[in-house]
């Protein structure tokens, strides 16, 4: 499954989703998000099991402030509609699967 782009208007689907979601906070200046996002893009490649979802700061700032987000790349992983794990900056491959697997 590739990655969605997430905005006001799908939002809800995605917190409800049945699977274990996967955000990915960013904006297209952002060097350490450049880094983060091929590394998402391949998890979502590798892993159908979650729903991985994009939001683009600049885009979506309703969003970002409802996450409460104020450092970029950040990170979140919902189960049954509620955050379960959340970090901000650059991860690993290894670090990101982990959040989705606690």
């Amino acid at each position: 499954m590739s990655v969605i782009t997430i905005t006001n208007e799908n939002f809800e689907q995605v917190k409800n989703s049945e699977k274990t979601v996967l955000l990915d906070f960013y904006a297209d200046w952002c060097g350490p998000c450049r880094m983060v996002s091929p590394i998402v893009e391949e998890i979502a490649e590798e892993n159908p099991q979650y729903f991985i979802g994009k939001i683009n700061v600049d885009e979506e700032p309703q969003l970002a402030a409802e996450f409460e987000v104020a450092s970029i790349p950040t990170l979140v992983v919902i189960k049954n509609g509620e955050i379960v794990n959340q970090s901000v900056g650059a991860k690993p491959k290894a670090q990101i699967l982990s959040m989705l697997e606690d």
